[in-house]
């Protein structure tokens, strides 16, 4: 047993003074390439990182649900609830009770003590792996036929709007429907994915993970203003999506748009998308370091016209470059997280000292690095 699953399961006996039925984990995600891509419908590939959350969970005796967590001082018991009851981090779960039941699941009445090792605040989705463990317990502790397809949209209705987050399908679908050497390639639109082969160890290969440790401010206002803006250009394109507007298609749509601001909104997710393809056609043919230049020009697109870089994702980009790396760039929503880059493997303490050089230069916080390799979505401990 890991260390954050006996955390979990020692909270909960401290917590209710019994054993729980069992241990469910989801991981955090990285984002190999596709950024904001998901909510216009389009393409991602994401990968799970080794870092989980774990909730252990039981039955509840009283009908109600009750939840605490290493992370916070006082444990959180709710009944039936609406959108808005709950607040705080407790809405991540009373929002995966709520759309269980809104899609016509009895939830069962639960437990539940949470422990977790994927970083908060960095853009690596600590709140999609909360919500994915929690469904996932719930859905075992009550038998509940929910498909494995099905399930990243009930946990994505808890966060848009229980929650009240924005966010599109990307994180939930990681969290649980990533496989271990696989990097998940999913069309937005239909649902449908591909298990990308990606093991980078076989080609000598490695991403680092670079926590900026900038504060992430992944504001809900700005996200907000960027999906605001994509849903602008759309309609303005007579699209349901910007993911209908081909790079061929680019110049004349661009044309079309009277606003600069949305014409570099849209620029990036068009191109955004066909990086996407592109990636996955070289990882399908074995060609994985010739992804590093579509990594670095997804980070050009998401500072230039997407504007959600800040300087300590760009300098880390930068110097993981200048250090070697094949590809660098921001993952997540923006506005602070994390960078990847690309490296040889045996080059990981050389580049995270390259960056974090450059962050000592530059007065920023450390940084924090590590290796990650593509690890399993939820499933019961």
């Amino acid at each position: 047993m890991s260390g954050i699953s006996e955390t979990a399961l020692k909270t909960f006996i401290e917590a209710y003074g019994t054993e729980p039925a069992g241990l469910w984990a989801a991981p955090g995600r990285v984002n190999l390439i596709g950024e904001h891509t998901d909510y216009n419908d389009g393409f991602v590939l994401p990968f799970a990182l080794p870092q989980r959350t774990v909730a252990a969970a039981g039955p509840a005796p009283d009908g109600r649900w009750s939840v605490c967590s290493t992370l916070a001082t006082e444990p959180i018991t709710f009944g039936v609830t609406e959108p808005g009851d709950v607040t705080g981090w407790g809405a991540y779960v009373a929002g995966v009770v709520w759309a269980l039941r809104d899609a016509g699941f009895e939830v069962p009445p639960a437990r539940i003590a949470i422990a977790s090792d994927v970083p908060l605040g960095s853009g690596l989705s600590s709140s999609a792996a909360l919500e994915s463990a929690v469904l996932t317990a719930l859905i075992d502790l009550g038998g509940l036929d929910v498909p494995l397809e099905r399930r990243p949209a009930i946990a994505q209705r808890a966060e848009n709007v229980y929650v009240g987050a924005p966010t599109g399908i990307l994180d939930q679908s990681a969290s649980i429907r990533c496989r271990e050497g696989r990097a998940l390639f999913l069309d937005c639109r239909s649902y449908e994915i591909d298990q990308i082969p990606f093991d980078l160890a076989a080609e000598g290969l490695a991403i680092l993970v670079i926590n900026s440790n900038a504060p992430h401010q992944h504001v809900d206002g700005e996200y907000g203003e960027r999906r605001k803006s994509c849903e602008a250009a759309a309609a303005t394109l007579g699209v349901a999506a910007l993911r209908d507007v081909s790079t061929a298609d680019l110049p004349q749509a661009l044309e079309r748009l009277d606003d600069d601001v949305l014409r570099r909104r849209a620029r990036h997710i068009v191109t955004e998308n066909q990086r996407v393809l592109d990636t996955v056609s070289l990882l399908r043919s074995g060609r994985v370091r010739e992804i590093g230049p579509l990594l670095t020009a997804s980070h050009a697109s998401m500072r230039d016209d997407f504007e959600i870089t800040v300087d300590q994702v760009d300098v880390a980009v930068e110097s993981a470059l200048t250090a070697g790396a094949y590809g660098a760039r921001m993952t997540g929503g923006g506005f602070g997280g994390c960078v990847l880059a690309l490296i040889d493997a045996d080059r990981a303490d050389t580049t995270a000292a390259a960056v974090a050089e450059a962050y000592e230069q530059k007065g920023f916080t450390a940084p924090t690095s590590w290796v990650a390799t593509a690890g399993p979505g939820a499933t019961r401990l």
